[in-house]
């Protein structure tokens, strides 16, 4: 029984590269269905990628999880394959594939991608998606390989991890970070509304809200339409997270809020 594929990476949508893995794996894996789970994380940016798939995983059908954000392609950095509850992740030794294997229960087993015969060869070495994680993903979709056939078995303590932030409670303040601004503007926060009940938070209050330097009185409400048009909110977003948002408008641009900001919450 072939598995399907969620296909994630940084590739954007302007050259071949997404059309290229897609051939390879109709070639190893014809049976098998690609998801696209996004192609526009920004360029080189792993913590995007990796959030993008923790916030995905939980929704996509049990299988190979194909994650390909690589700042550091052709290093010394290693290819891996990790098994687990859910199916198998694919991609670069350099983080992004930590926090979507952790959501799902944790590795069973990791291997490190040498077997010659699994890959494509090629004179450079710019490509890993095309000739390497895409070969290894489309014979696991397959059943063509097991995963102890792709490489030797690595110690999950030399696998790089993904050090997230957490949000911190003291003095009545939840200090927390935005994660992510998805395209319509919206802030998405590290903070959760269990930590905002810690400082006496609750839904239906306007909050303090610190964004950098800059402070607001913003409504935690339920849905967009709560609150006035053009209007800043807080509400819970679909990953269950602190979101900052503008009702017909972009947080971004009206607030200046972006990834990596410091955003602090107090009653």
């Amino acid at each position: 029984m072939t598995l399907p594929i969620s296909f994630l990476s940084d590739f954007g949508l302007e050259d071949e590269f997404v059309g290229v893995v897609h051939g390879v794996l109709a070639k190893l894996a014809p049976g098998s269905p690609v998801i696209d789970v996004i192609h526009r994380v920004p360029r080189g940016d792993i913590r995007a990628g990796a959030l993008a798939m923790t916030r995905a995983i939980q929704y996509l059908p049990d299988g190979v999880a194909l994650m390909i954000v690589d700042p550091g392609v052709g290093s010394d950095r290693k290819a891996i394959a990790v098994e687990t509850s859910w199916g198998f992740f694919v991609g670069p030794d350099n983080g992004l594939l930590s926090p979507a294997v952790a959501l799902v229960g944790g590795a069973s087993k990791i291997v490190s991608i040498e077997n010659p015969e699994a890959m494509i060869p090629s004179p450079g070495a710019t490509f890993h998606g095309r000739d390497i994680f895409a070969p290894a993903a489309g014979l696991l979709a397959s059943g063509d390989v097991t995963i102890d056939e792709l490489g030797p078995v690595v110690d999950g303590n030399d696998v790089s991890p993904m050090l997230l932030p957490l949000p911190e409670v003291e003095g009545g303040v939840v200090s927390g970070q935005c994660w992510w601004v998805d395209g319509f503007g919206n802030a998405q926060t590290n903070v959760g509304p269990d930590d905002l009940a810690q400082v006496g938070i609750a839904p239906g209050v306007d909050v303090s809200v610190s964004i950098g330097a800059t402070s607001h009185q913003i409504p935690w409400v339920t849905a967009y339409s709560d609150a006035s048009e053009g209007s800043a909110l807080l509400h819970v977003d679909s990953a269950g997270l602190i979101a900052i948002a503008i009702n017909g408008g972009s947080a971004a641009d009206e607030l200046r809020v972006a990834t990596g900001v410091n955003v602090r919450f107090s009653a």
